[in-house]
């Protein structure tokens, strides 16, 4: 299957060579995160939070189709997901089992929204409406993929919660990340354990965010060429057992000017 620049951008963004830190500063970082568990042990208690129309939908559905997420997903869904509330979204979850949570992103986003759902299991498919098609499919074949975003073309919001085998993310990420609209948002959900093989993929996608190429121009600007990962990856953001990443929206200038007349002489 051919793939567009976009997913060999992406692909190759994964596949090169990352930045190793040099052994003495390695040795001196815990690997298990130790230290920074037993720091944050007495940290003072927080808070209940409120809740928003996505927990407030799922805490009304008494019966009729089944949603089934973890509580603090919704919290997370509203960070990344309301500002294209009422809008022409382009909206995709893989995973649909027994439909409600389909049922749940249509009234969160409104009547203007286009959703789409993806499951393997065939009976899927009665869940198909005027304002939500599915797709029968495995999340983890790329030609499938191919097919989606040919009858797909638009889409602002992956949300994954199918399978939850690594090679299904990985397979899904690298098809619709570069499939996604400028400011879209891909969340995959369900990452568990410490050595989830896909969060272990992710890290090292996520070391390209701070990629550093410097440009000496004058002393009172400082700036560097963004990359085109950097172009096209606006943040990654980390969550328990959840990664969203978001697409840029607009384009990126990294530059750092001096504004001010007095300096201290110490950086010369």
């Amino acid at each position: 299957m051919r793939q567009s620049p976009a997913q060999r951008l992406f692909k190759r963004a994964v596949q090169n060579a990352f930045y190793l830190m040099g052994p003495e500063l390695r040795r001196k970082i815990p690997r298990d995160g130790s230290a920074w568990q037993s720091r944050l042990a007495n940290a003072p208690k927080l808070p209940q939070r409120s809740r928003n129309t996505l927990e407030q939908f799922f805490d009304a559905r008494i019966e009729g189709r089944g949603i089934w997420k973890w509580r603090h997903y919704f919290e997370i869904y509203d960070r990344h997901f309301s500002k294209f509330v009422g809008k022409d979204v382009h909206m995709l979850e893989i995973g649909i089992y027994s439909g409600g949570s389909l049922e749940m992103w249509k009234h969160y986003f409104g009547p203007r929204a286009h959703i789409y759902g993806v499951d393997k299991e065939a009976v899927c498919k009665c869940y198909e409406d005027p304002q939500t098609k599915i797709f029968i499919g495995d999340q983890a074949d790329q030609s499938f993929w191919q097919r989606f975003k040919e009858d797909v073309p638009k889409l602002d919001i992956v949300v994954d919660d199918g399978g939850h085998e690594a090679d299904q993310q990985i397979a899904t990420m690298e098809a619709l990340l570069p499939h996604l609209r400028p400011g879209g948002v891909f969340l995959c959900e369900d990452i568990t354990v410490e050595t989830n093989a896909f969060a272990e993929y992710a890290f090292q996608f996520a070391r390209h965010i701070n990629a550093y190429n410097y440009n000496l121009d004058d002393q009172r600007t400082q700036s560097a060429s963004p990359t085109p990962f950097q172009q096209a990856v606006h943040s990654i953001h980390l969550y328990p057992m959840v990664l969203v990443i978001e697409r840029r929206s607009e384009h990126l200038e990294l530059v750092a000017p001096k504004h001010g007349t007095q300096w201290q002489p110490f950086l010369g």
